[in-house]
C-alpha cells in the first residue's frame, strides 16, 4: 500500500549542534535503508525548508506508523498521512 508523507523537522533552538548532528546522521543511514529496502520509494526535500514529501510502500496504515516511529528525528517532525491509490489513467505499471 502507498502513503504520501509529509514530514516536517522541528528540532529545538536550544538543541546542542552534536546532538542535532548525531540525530541527522542516524535518520540518513535509516532513510537510504528503508530505500534500499523499498519501503521508502520517493524522497523529496521541499524547497526551502526542513520539510520532505515521500512515497512509503508498506502492507498498511499500523507499519506505516511504525516505520515512521522509528525514524529517530520522529519526537520533532509534524507529519501528514494520505493513502494513495492507483490511477486509472496511468501508464505505470507499478503503481501499487
Amino acid at each position: 500500500m502507498l502513503f504520501h508523507v509529509q514530514m516536517t523537522v522541528r528540532l529545538p533552538h536550544d538543541m546542542p549542534a552534536a546532538q542535532a548532528d548525531a540525530l541527522k546522521a542516524r535518520e540518513k543511514e535509516m532513510a537510504q535503508a528503508l530505500q534500499r529496502a523499498g519501503t521508502w520509494r520517493h524522497l523529496w526535500r521541499i524547497a526551502g525548508r526542513y520539510a520532505n514529501v515521500s512515497v512509503f510502500d508498506v502492507p498498511g496504515p499500523a507499519e506505516l506508523h511504525d516505520t515512521l516511529s522509528r525514524l529517530p528525528l520522529f519526537p520533532y517532525m509534524d507529519i501528514e498521512v494520505q493513502a494513495l491509490c492507483r490511477h486509472a489513467s496511468s501508464v505505470h505499471d507499478d503503481d501499487r
